[in-house]
């Protein structure tokens, strides 16, 4: 119970700062991992010491090639690792899976409002057709592409805590 209010409220937290804020801050995901290997240590939750390592690097792993490539922050990478040493490795990864399906649905609902949904789609075919001429593209400023990836892992991270 205290490790699933732990990653709702965190990740409410965090969606709240990315939106406005349009970072999430080092403070918060450290806390959070920090809280996460701690309980851990204490053996509160189902998590072991190196199960929570364990689900802190495979969440930066996961998300850094992202971060590598400028298509998300630095936050959004230390967020899900953060997630992980509160979730371990299967959790993290269950959260992950779900948070690059929210993304998707959180991508299209913001095409959909900013009046880009056939381009948006239109640029998605390409990036899966010719792969690196087509990043250049999407990742241009003036594309205004960008959005807070926050509430995507969020949603993710407490779908996976929830079972569902």
């Amino acid at each position: 119970m205290l490790i699933t209010a732990l990653v709702v409220a965190g990740g409410a937290i965090a969606t709240v700062i990315d939106v406005r804020q349009r970072r999430v801050p080092n403070a918060l995901t450290m806390t959070m991992a920090g809280v996460g290997l701690v309980l851990a240590m204490a053996g509160i939750g189902n998590v072991s010491v190196g199960a929570s390592l364990a689900g802190l690097g495979l969440g930066l792993a996961l998300l850094l090639p992202a971060h590598v490539l400028g298509a998300m922050g630095a936050g959004d990478v230390k967020l899900l690792a953060a997630f992980g040493a509160l979730l371990g490795p299967a959790g993290i990864f269950a959260a992950f899976l779900r948070s690059a399906i929210a993304g998707g649905a959180i991508a299209l609902v913001v095409a959909m409002s900013r009046g880009r949904f056939l381009q948006t789609l239109e640029r998605t075919a390409l990036l899966v057709t010719i792969r690196r001429r087509a990043v250049g593209i999407i990742e241009d400023p003036a594309a205004n592409n960008r959005f807070p990836y926050a509430p995507a892992i969020a949603l993710g991270a407490t779908m996976a805590v929830l079972g569902w």
